[in-house]
């Protein structure tokens, strides 16, 4: 039996998770506006902790298959994702044509960094 912790998918799947509690920390509020900044920020951190209980570990366990630069990447598309999908169905809201564009360009450019290098010797210090 394979250790779920060295899979490709778990840790893109946490990420998911993670990026649903960040997302959620970061935007619920501002439908509450006539709250106490205060409690906001303390509700908020609440919700960011579980996010870290997602994030860390995989981050830790995606750094098995991905490098940290994959990592990253992964975590930015599925950021626009989630905040895209968060945004349509908390403040019914729909992106413009030009955001759609912009969405579409970063993850087509986030693909360079799962491609075959094709010339190592550029990325070594020699």
């Amino acid at each position: 039996m394979n250790d779920l912790t060295q899979t490709r998918w778990l840790p893109i799947l946490m990420l998911v998770g993670a990026n649903v509690f960040m997302t959620i920390a970061w935007y619920w509020h501002l439908k509450f506006k006539n709250e106490s900044i205060w409690l906001v920020i303390f509700a908020s951190w609440g919700i960011a902790l579980l996010e870290y209980c997602l994030q860390v570990p995989a981050n830790r366990w995606g750094n098995a298959n991905f490098t940290v630069y994959q990592l990253k990447i992964i975590q930015e598309v599925i950021t626009l994702a989630v905040f895209m999908i968060f945004a349509m169905i908390y403040f019914k809201t729909w992106p413009a044509w030009n955001q759609i564009a912009a969405f579409v360009c970063i993850f087509a450019a986030a693909g360079f960094a799962f491609l075959p290098e094709i010339e190592k010797e550029f990325s070594r210090p020699k």
